[in-house]
């Protein structure tokens, strides 16, 4: 019988596994080396961390996905329905106007996680700073989580698993989504998605702190403003975005 105490052990020994960055490789960005979380720091809510995509500079590219599949080795089966997928591009038509838009959609890391209301072992949680996650080690595969999410944002892993990367635990049988990529960005890097799409894309996504006033995203969303996919669900998403 699973208690409380051991749900909160699981779940500290996953973070803390999660919180291991590798050793920085030359060209990494780092977005602010001061908000580097040491190994045995704990996670605060003094920060929360979110993304604002720019669906006006978003073109239709893959730079994002691609990147988001080789940091956590996301390989595909030629089976769409099940092959895992953390980050989708979504294209999206406005019936009165004609204008199509290509954007990317992923865990919008919500402050009141649907996922987390309903998944029994309490595998899904959110971290202090926003980060929405999985707990590999207690997740009993039951998918409740996958029917709670109104992004369709979640993936089972349906295959056994090979040459998984240290930093990005994933397991036959749970259930996984986009982290954030929180093993970088507990060590003062941007997510691999973001790097990629400033890198190789058109610079459309901008990640930061969303409690900071004085951080770029906080800024651009002061000054152009940014909107929630269903924001009538009252999620308070961390994940924004701008021209749709």
């Amino acid at each position: 019988m699973t208690t409380q105490s051991d749900v909160d052990t699981s779940r500290r020994r996953f973070v803390k596994g999660a919180a291991i960055g590798l050793a920085l490789a030359p060209g990494v960005v780092m977005f602010d080396l001061a908000r580097a979380k040491k190994p045995d720091e704990a996670v605060t809510s003094a920060v929360r961390w979110g993304l604002l995509i720019n669906a006006n500079k978003c073109a239709d590219c893959n730079a994002c996905v691609k990147a988001c599949n080789e940091e956590h080795g996301l390989v595909g089966h030629g089976r769409p329905q099940t092959d895992p997928q953390w980050i989708r591009k979504v294209t999206a038509r406005d019936r009165q106007t004609g204008q199509v838009m290509s954007l990317p959609v992923m865990c919008q890391h919500c402050e009141t996680p649907p996922c987390e209301d309903v998944c029994p072992t309490g595998a899904s949680f959110r971290r202090a700073d926003g980060i929405v996650l999985v707990d590999k080690h207690i997740c009993i595969g039951c998918r409740y989580c996958m029917m709670a999410c109104p992004y369709k944002a979640r993936s089972f892993v349906h295959e056994v698993l090979t040459k998984q990367k240290p930093y990005s635990p994933r397991g036959k049988g749970t259930v996984e989504a986009c982290n954030l990529c929180v093993h970088r960005v507990d060590a003062g890097e941007l997510p691999a998605c973001v790097t990629a799409c400033n890198r190789d894309g058109n610079k459309a996504m901008v990640f930061g702190d969303l409690k900071d006033p004085d951080s770029e995203i906080s800024q651009q969303l002061t000054r152009f403003g940014g909107k929630q996919i269903r924001a009538d669900l009252g999620l308070n998403t961390g994940v924004r975005y701008r021209g749709i």
